[in-house]
């Protein structure tokens, strides 16, 4: 059986440019710009609860960094170093050179397109699971938070939302897809595509922005509660893909769209006044961006969020997002 140390100097050190001091010691040792402040954030990915034990694990390591990248672009930073800790059953310890290997493949891959360095982190014996560490630059005092929606704000989202959703009920068994649709559902399930460029672009014309990882209505009620705010948004302004568009309106795909999760797209909020500016981010970028909604004044006592369908009837929706801590 290999020790902990050969796994990490075999699969988990690799050569770092923005680093004074890489994996090997206690601690590494980084040298942050001084016209920068830092963004941190950390996310654990545990077996049965955030994915299977059968997932492919190249696409593990892929999303497992690609989760908080995500983090980073609701921040409007620049990802620079992440740490990553591993707890390992035996059946992956003793069987180490495929699992591992991918695992490391799919990680390192999303790593050298962003440009981070893996700096460090740890692993240990039991049940599988995942937390990653992560760093980056930003402005001073030009980041985006949750606490800055205005009234009279434009909601926007990145993307098309629910994909990843429909994927994970199909593997549930609770939809039945066809094969075309699952294989376009897929990617948006394993393999997120997190929206670095954008946060960074939008730090001049956000009031507010959030990365959609537990289902638009609960971060989209993030921002409302930090931010002291109500809101109203259209069912059929929510962007959905051509997939989701055939099963709309049912209640089940009403439900992936608004509450699914995992779509790690971003939703901000942002002056009319900017609307030019951020349709020129949207060609510079080639990122769908849609207006969903708009911000009122203040919190109402029933619901901080009404969405309206085509209609112009209000829609009730019983699950609100992912709940972490649900049995």
């Amino acid at each position: 059986m290999p020790s902990e140390f050969d796994l990490i100097q075999r699969y988990f050190k690799w050569p770092v440019t923005n680093t004074l001091l890489g994996i090997g010691d206690d601690a590494a040792v980084i040298a942050p710009n001084t016209e920068m402040e830092l963004a941190i954030s950390t996310d654990c990915l545990v077996a049965g609860q955030h994915f299977s034990e059968n997932t492919d694990p190249y696409k593990l390591g892929y999303k497992s960094l690609a989760v908080n990248l995500s983090d980073m672009a609701a921040m409007g930073a620049v990802p620079r170093w992440a740490t990553l800790s591993l707890t390992l059953p035996h059946s992956v310890i003793d069987h180490h050179e495929s699992w591992l290997g991918e695992f490391s493949k799919g990680f390192h891959a999303l790593a050298q397109e962003y440009q981070v360095a893996l700096i460090g982190g740890d692993t240990a014996s039991g049940p599988l699971n995942i937390s990653v560490h992560i760093i980056g630059e930003v402005k001073k005092g030009r980041w985006l938070r949750r606490s800055g929606a205005q009234p009279g704000d434009d909601i926007w989202v990145s993307g098309c939302l629910g994909d990843a959703a429909l994927a994970l009920k199909h593997q549930m068994h609770e939809i039945a897809l066809t094969d075309d649709e699952v294989a376009y559902c897929l990617p948006a399930l394993d393999t997120p595509t997190a929206r670095v460029a954008l946060g960074q672009r939008l730090i001049d014309w956000a009031h507010s922005a959030i990365d959609i990882s537990d289902g638009l209505m609960a971060d989209l009620g993030h921002i409302l509660s930090c931010s002291a705010r109500s809101a109203t948004i259209e069912l059929q302004e929510v962007p959905g893909s051509a997939v989701m568009k055939r099963y709309l309106p049912s209640p089940l795909a009403v439900e992936c769209l608004m509450t699914g999760g995992d779509d790690y797209e971003l939703c901000f909020t942002a002056s009319p006044k900017n609307r030019s500016a951020i349709r020129q981010i949207e060609q510079e970028l080639q990122v769908p961006l849609t207006i969903i909604g708009e911000i009122k004044q203040q919190k109402m006592q029933k619901s901080d969020l009404i969405v309206y369908d085509s209609k112009g009837e209000k829609i009730v929706l019983e699950k609100k997002g992912y709940d972490h801590f649900a049995a």
